[in-house]
């Protein structure tokens, strides 16, 4: 008897998301006590944490996803990022750009350069051409979501931290433009550099305009509401999440949409804001998601022993040409040229950007695709665990992070701000 109900229990429960949600729930607890314990006692970021989690758990079949990424995994991850990018847009204020040009320069050089690089390097390595442009946009991007996130673990702050999270952001909405173009165009006739043009910028365009939409709703909802009340969080939660939802099929992106949101935002509604209390906390929960989603999926990848060099070698040559550019470009930018090595080194790190164009990828043209996953995938892992150290170098090395690198106190954890109090650094 008790035979029969177990195996019956056992059975319904395999034709329902319980084992899955249950592996999913277990899994980010882990991850959530494996980064406390990195940051409390190595004094490390708290993404080594989760990423280590995730990659442990992706190397022994757990959390397994479809690969290309669909369904929940690929709402989730598009959530994630859509939600970071929009706060990294609101960071980055258009009248600081105007005001410093030399800084859409260095970035523009920076980005022309990283790609320029990493395709004459694997073009020389034999890859295929639709391979080798597919890797190079994607060396583009870099995280920041690792960035923000590791500044805000280490409670960094200072010129270094900003000039950084803005240079990730342009460079992100550069590879988001030219690798959604690129996605609309694998397997047509016409795939010529003019209607390449023309495609990145109808990305563009169409993203613009969602973009406009959500600060514009955005900036109506906040003449009503206080800013850190729970009707904040959820109006800006559904309407970044409505965004998200509508883009692709318009024919945009998805992310492109919420960094631009955030940007507009910032300049048509330029009073001091903050994230809601509970905005941050939902906003904390998917962070960690999406790092375990990148490093579970990334772990999981096909490696190839024949394509070793080709990773080690995009990984290298990418940050050289990051560091190198914006050392370069130093001049009349702000900062010197020995701080903008240290940006330059906080421009390392790949991540959830990364994995979604490759996912994309991967999905738009199968037999591309896995070419293009079985180097992007590793070099995604490796700079995402990398990288977030080296951001913590280059944070710490600067004096921008707080000395202890700890946690604060419990009732310095989550202040009560005043509504009309800005959360970060105004740039």
């Amino acid at each position: 008897m008790t035979e029969h109900i177990t195996s019956g229990w056992a059975a319904a429960w395999s034709h329902t998301p319980g084992p899955q949600a249950l592996e999913w729930a277990l899994l980010l607890a882990v991850a959530a006590l494996a980064g406390h314990w990195v940051q409390r006692y190595t004094h490390l970021p708290k993404i080594i944490g989760y990423a280590v989690v995730g990659a442990i758990a992706g190397w022994a079949g757990l959390a397994g996803s479809a690969w290309p990424l669909g369904g929940v995994s690929l709402l989730l991850l598009e959530l994630a990022i859509a939600i970071v990018l929009f706060e990294a847009g609101a960071r980055l204020s258009l009248r600081w750009l105007r005001h410093n040009p030399m800084l859409v320069v260095q970035s523009l050089a920076e980005s022309f350069a990283t790609y320029a690089v990493a395709f004459l390097t694997l073009r020389a390595l034999g890859l295929d051409l639709p391979v080798v442009r597919a890797l190079s946009v994607l060396a583009v991007a870099s995280a920041p979501a690792v960035l923000m996130r590791v500044a805000s673990d280490l409670r960094a702050d200072g010129p270094i931290t900003d000039r950084s999270i803005a240079l990730a952001t342009l460079n992100t909405l550069y590879a988001l433009t030219l690798g959604t173009a690129m996605l609309r165009s694998i397997g047509r006739a016409d795939s010529s550099m003019l209607a390449s043009v023309g495609l990145s910028l109808a990305v563009l365009g169409i993203s613009l305009v969602l973009g406009g939409a959500l600060a514009l709703l955005l900036a109506g909802a906040f003449r009503i509401l206080r800013a850190t009340s729970q009707d904040t969080a959820v109006v800006m939660l559904a309407l970044v999440g409505a965004c998200t939802a509508v883009a692709g099929p318009l024919g945009g992106s998805a992310p492109l949409a919420a960094l631009l949101g955030g940007l507009l935002l910032k300049h048509i509604y330029p009073r001091p804001w903050v994230w809601p209390r509970q905005l941050g906390t939902a906003a904390y929960m998917l962070t960690i998601v999406m790092f375990v989603l990148v490093s579970s999926t990334a772990a999981q990848a096909d490696w190839q022993v024949a394509l070793i060099w080709a990773v080690l070698a995009l990984i290298v040559v990418r940050a050289l040409a990051k560091v190198g550019a914006l050392v370069a470009m130093s001049w009349g930018s702000g900062l010197s040229p020995r701080k903008s090595f240290w940006v330059g080194v906080t421009m390392v790190p790949m991540s959830s950007v990364a994995l979604l164009l490759t996912s994309q990828f991967a999905s738009a043209a199968p037999a591309i695709g896995e070419k293009v996953s079985a180097v992007a995938l590793p070099v995604i892992l490796m700079t995402e665990l990398v990288g977030a150290v080296l951001v913590s170098l280059a944070l710490t090395h600067t004096g921008e992070a707080a000395k202890s690198g700890a946690e604060p106190p419990p009732n310095e954890a989550a202040p009560e701000l005043p509504p009309e109090t800005t959360q970060g650094p105004s740039l």
